[in-house]
């Protein structure tokens, strides 16, 4: 397939989290953030595991249970904290630095070079995700913030070290095997800190379909795909997406007002995409870097 084509695959994925938000207020309970975590990731990867047939290797275990923590376990729990503690504008503003963040794991742990038109990009998209979703009655809470910042933080680890460690197996299975490693992880947050969930209607478990199988499995595939043949500062705009698609699901299905502020804070944010997408084809390969880390393998095309 062409750069394109794994583009749009890719880009695929956070535009259809961008209905997380809807579906979770919509169709699911609510006050059991973590639990429904567990439920959308882990009957997904077990599922997924059930068609690889394949488990991971000894010396891959603790790569694979990293992997989990950073974009499952600590991600979503980070996620919900600060969506509690938050203005809905200012949690999508700060998981916008996710970008800016995989511009500098990227350096430290891929040898990638932190070109200017990366950052600009970058920047720019922060500016119009808080164009689209930011008001000016936003409130800062401390615990929210640094909630925000940590998850983005950890989105950005784990897109880095899904490049980095690359085993020789497919997609789909590095996707069970991390779906999988982040759902065990959640089960003891829920177990512990959240009350036993409610008896699911057929709204809920068709939402919590929805989540587990189009939302965790398929787009966590195209994901993991996307970031073992795309670059990874242009895999991170792609992430910009989301904001996007949210405001989009509300203002066509909720009846949501869409400002015109918002509108050119989306133009600005699907520009600072593409001009991040230019930018990474413009990034020296990193064993062109002088003292940069051998790449990483990939997994066979």
């Amino acid at each position: 397939m062409n750069r394109l084509t794994d583009l749009l695959l890719t880009g695929l994925a956070p535009a259809v989290w961008g209905s997380t938000y809807i579906v979770t207020s919509e169709l699911l309970p609510q006050g059991y953030p973590i639990t429904l975590a567990v439920l959308r990731a882990l009957p997904a990867g077990l599922l997924l595991l059930l068609l690889v047939r394949r488990l991971p290797g000894r010396e891959w275990w603790g790569r694979v249970l990293l992997l989990g923590a950073f974009n499952f376990a600590i991600f979503w729990t980070l996620l919900f904290v600060a969506a509690y503690r938050l203005p809905g504008g200012v949690a999508a503003t700060l998981g916008a630095l996710q970008a800016l963040c995989v511009l500098i794991l990227a350096r430290g742990l891929l040898g990638m070079p932190i070109m200017t038109l990366s950052v600009m990009a970058a920047m720019a998209g922060v500016g119009g995700v808080a164009l689209l979703v930011l008001t000016p009655a936003a409130e800062l809470d401390p615990i929210g913030v640094a909630a925000g910042l940590g998850g983005a933080l950890s989105m950005a680890a784990g897109t880095v070290l899904s490049r980095k460690w690359q085993p020789p197996v497919s997609p789909l299975t590095f996707t069970a095997w991390q779906l999988t490693a982040g759902g065990l992880l959640l089960v003891p947050l829920a177990w512990f800190g959240e009350p036993a969930l409610p008896a699911l209607t057929t709204t809920n478990l068709v939402g919590l379909c929805y989540l587990g199988l189009i939302g965790a499995a398929l787009t966590y595939f195209l994901w993991f795909r996307g970031v073992a043949r795309i670059e990874p500062a242009a895999v991170s705009m792609l992430g910009m997406m989301s904001p996007v698609t949210a405001v989009a699901l509300g203002w066509m299905l909720l009846d949501q007002r869409l400002s015109p502020l918002q509108a050119g804070g989306a133009v600005i944010v699907l520009g600072s995409v593409w001009l991040g997408q230019w930018a990474a084809r413009r990034v020296p390969r990193p064993e062109m870097v002088p003292g940069a880390p051998p790449r990483a393998a990939s997994w066979p095309r």
